[in-house]
């Protein structure tokens, strides 16, 4: 039982270590790429427009995408870990 307690413990931080890491990534592209750091980004030209823009209108929807995936993948990895996995 208490062996249990551990390895579901484990499995919890381990799981919003995981989604922690998302979350700043997210974050960081859309709120910090797309609206703090769009001066800084505005001389760097990327598909005829500044990488700003672009991260405002599809790069921090590509990267949703991409943490989506990246996300099931991890998640796999750590269920098969802990033994939960299908």
């Amino acid at each position: 039982m208490a062996e249990e307690k551990i390895d579901s413990t484990e499995y919890w931080k381990a799981n919003l270590r995981l989604i922690t890491g998302c979350l700043i990534v997210w974050a960081f592209v859309s709120y910090g790429c797309a609206i703090l750091f769009r001066p800084l980004l505005s001389g760097i030209p990327i598909g005829g427009t500044d990488l700003g823009f672009w991260f405002a209108q599809q790069g921090s929807i590509l990267t949703f995408i991409a943490l989506i995936f990246f996300y099931a993948w991890k998640m796999n990895r750590l269920d098969k870990k802990f033994g939960l996995g299908e």
